[in-house]
């Protein structure tokens, strides 16, 4: 597997593995959507960056975005990450967020932050950021919707 920048042609295939996790709702997915056509069809914009993790065939299997989060000096937001069901355990996952990672490192970056829901559905999301160093910093209760918390987790680099 390799790591590469998202092609257009990646699009709907990345749909499709959204849907397949089946953990993202209609909404969400649009907004994915909306990303990845942003970082495609305006390779100067600032806001997102899109990893992609591509087989041998050069299909993609997964991808992570990322972005500087506006207003902040060195903090990064992990919008999205997903990886087809079928590569669950592989560590597709985790390379592309070690490549997330190393990009924000390599600009000075000092902090990532991931955000979550609290569903059970979201189990194996939590389990994965905890695994990979990343720590509960807040929590707002109700937020998605009643029984929906907001978990935000971050993980830093740098010594505050």
């Amino acid at each position: 597997m390799t790591i590469r920048p998202l092609k257009s042609g990646d699009i709907t295939v990345l749909t499709a593995i959204l849907k397949a996790t089946e953990v993202f709702s209609e909404d969400e997915i649009l907004i994915a959507v909306e990303l990845m056509t942003a970082v495609v069809t305006d390779p100067l914009q600032k806001d997102y960056v899109i990893f992609t993790a591509a087989d041998e065939s050069d299909t993609a299997v997964g991808y992570t975005c990322i972005g500087p989060t506006p207003g902040t000096d060195g903090t990064f937001d992990l919008y999205w990450i997903a990886v087809d069901p079928q590569r669950y355990g592989t560590g597709d996952a985790a390379l592309l967020l070690r490549s997330a990672e190393e990009y924000l490192q390599a600009r000075n970056g000092a902090l990532m932050i991931v955000e979550t829901s609290s569903t059970q559905k979201y189990e194996r999301t939590r389990a994965f950021y905890c695994k990979h160093g990343y720590g509960e910093v807040a929590r707002i209760r109700q937020y998605y919707r009643p029984g929906d918390d907001l978990i935000v987790y971050g993980k830093y680099f740098s010594t505050i």
